[in-house]
């Protein structure tokens, strides 16, 4: 377990073996597991991962995901968007995902929507060392802690620490307005409100960010497209050829370092917010892949340069979660231990 966090709930279930449910609802993707657990254990009795955008709703989806299983005891679901009175709307998928709705088509009562990035939170609580990839050790200051996340979108969340164990909570901080720092954030800043008229940390930190940025580079810059970059552009995903293809490609380079560089400055935001002197933790679908672009100084460079608070954000730990399944398992653990 990398944080401690409050089980009270847990203390009254254990020995008492549920069927969980649990799912970690994207944009691109969405992951189901079915969970036996007995407050302390949890065992993976199914698993299945699918392309969100192929299904309807996350009803048709479940039906299909437990058709040869028995109904589950629990259910909770990690949704990409504000949970809001057991309401989400997905922000970039046009699902929307409801707990009554749940519960009436299931017949379960024990049914909670989370937030996606609350349940990586969560998910630290079943992971280990071999999935976290430390990238600055820090000083060993107790506080909050803060994750950011860019896949499909941009997700933010907080876990605010008691003294003795962390409470995560989730936040929409990717959604809050760019801040552009120099003449070269301007013109950014200029061509992505011409195209979506707010500018968000979202349209620059994420997959199709890095397709805005490259496009900028590309249109507004005159960077050269290489035509073979043009061919693998027509059958392939965008935001993979630009991030895979940085030693062959000058363009792909400068997209990636603007990239890796706005990630941090969003990063530095959001732990001086929080005061997350407990440690920074970077997740999603996309730094996993390009870890070799984080072996330079670039990114914790301009993670420390936020002016007179450098000296707070230099004792920040750290750490890259490696585990693409933390969000998914951050849903069992909040189905075993906080829904009494």
């Amino acid at each position: 377990m990398l944080l401690k966090f409050n089980t009270t709930a847990a203390k009254n279930k254990t020995g008492r073996v549920n069927n969980i449910l649990a799912g970690d609802i994207g944009a691109t993707k969405t992951n189901l597991a079915l969970i036996k657990s007995d407050g302390n254990n949890i065992t993976t009795i199914h698993e299945a991962h699918y392309k969100s955008v192929d299904y309807k709703n996350i009803i048709e989806l479940a039906d299909i995901f437990i058709k040869n299983f028995p109904l589950p005891d629990v259910i909770c679901f990690g949704v990409a968007g504000p949970v809001l009175n057991g309401h989400a709307k997905l922000s970039n998928l046009a699902w929307e995902v409801d707990s009554d709705e749940l519960s009436k088509h299931f017949g379960i009562k024990k049914i909670k929507l989370i937030n996606d990035l609350e349940a990586t939170a969560y998910g630290l609580a079943l992971l280990n060392d071999k999935d976290i990839m430390p990238l600055n050790t820090g000083s060993d200051v107790a506080g909050n802690a803060a994750i950011i996340a860019p896949g499909t979108g941009l997700g933010e969340a907080g876990l605010y620490y008691d003294g003795n164990c962390y409470h995560p909570f989730a936040t929409e901080g990717g959604h809050s307005d760019f801040a552009p720092r120099n003449q070269f954030d301007f013109e950014l800043y200029t061509f992505l409100q011409k195209k979506f008229e707010h500018v968000s940390w979202e349209r620059l930190i994420c997959g199709p960010g890095i397709v805005n940025i490259y496009e900028f580079l590309r249109d507004e810059k005159k960077r050269d497209e290489p035509n073979w970059l043009k061919e693998k552009f027509k059958n392939d995903n965008l935001p993979a050829v630009i991030s895979t293809h940085v030693t062959e490609c000058k363009i792909c380079k400068e997209t990636m370092d603007w990239f890796i560089q706005f990630l941090a400055y969003e990063s530095a935001n959001l732990v001086l917010k929080l005061k997350a002197t407990g440690g920074l933790f970077i997740g999603g679908g996309i730094v996993p892949q390009i870890i070799s672009l984080f072996q330079d100084n670039q990114f914790y460079s301009s993670f420390c340069n936020s002016g007179r608070l450098n000296y707070l954000l230099e004792k920040v730990p750290i750490k890259i979660i490696l585990n693409n399944k933390t969000a998914l398992l951050g849903t069992a653990y909040y189905g075993s231990h906080l829904i009494p």
